[in-house]
């Protein structure tokens, strides 16, 4: 069983979170159907460094842990939406860092890749975030090899992907590859999502 956290904070883009949630929690629960009692592909958790946070357009969410629970998983997913914040954030980014030197696969959804680069784990690496955000990007990573024009991007262990629904694309992809492309579309046909596997 693989470990999937999904961070949350203040302002996190709702899709960008949930979307890989549904997608690997799904993915494990055909699993579980499919075999019952053996091991599961998945078990995701979310972490934050607050009890509650507000997602933007004000959905509050209740994470798993705090970041001081989690010392390790094998998926981190990096989530988008408003990241000024956590960019300044210390606690976070080291977390963020300490963790990812660890993981099997880093990914981030949207603005999320900020964070990512924001403690340098994109540097020399092609990666992408939301079209609205490219330009500031690159002029505050000029480090990282952008590319435009694609739903995500693959970069040895690091992923990133576009804007927000683009991180379903993603986990899906994620999934077929950790776990098998036959795995990977079940989920997509139980969600009654039209996956759209862009370009790498």
């Amino acid at each position: 069983m693989r470990s999937v956290a999904i961070l949350l904070f203040d302002e996190v883009e709702i899709l960008d979170a949930t979307g890989p949630f549904e997608v690997f929690s799904v993915a494990s629960r055909l699993q579980a159907r499919k075999a019952p009692g053996g091991p599961l592909p998945f078990r995701v958790c979310t972490i934050a460094s607050a009890p509650v946070v507000q997602a933007r357009h004000g959905l509050k969410l209740v994470p798993e842990r705090q970041l001081s629970e989690c010392d390790a998983c094998d998926v981190l997913i990096v989530p988008g939406g408003v990241v000024a914040e956590v960019r300044r954030d210390g606690a976070v980014l080291e977390w963020v860092k300490r963790l990812a030197t660890h993981c099997e696969r880093v990914a981030s959804v949207c603005t999320g890749s900020f964070i990512l680069a924001e403690v340098g784990l994109l540097d020399g690496k092609r990666a992408t975030t939301h079209w609205e955000d490219v330009e500031a990007f690159r002029r505050a990573f000029p480090a990282v090899r952008v590319v435009t024009d694609t739903r995500w991007t693959e970069d040895g262990s690091f992923w990133t992907s576009a804007g927000i629904s683009s991180g379903i694309d993603m986990s899906l992809q994620l999934v077929a590859t950790l776990e098998g492309m036959e795995l990977a579309q079940r989920t997509a046909r139980q969600m009654e999502y039209q996956w759209n596997r862009g370009s790498r």
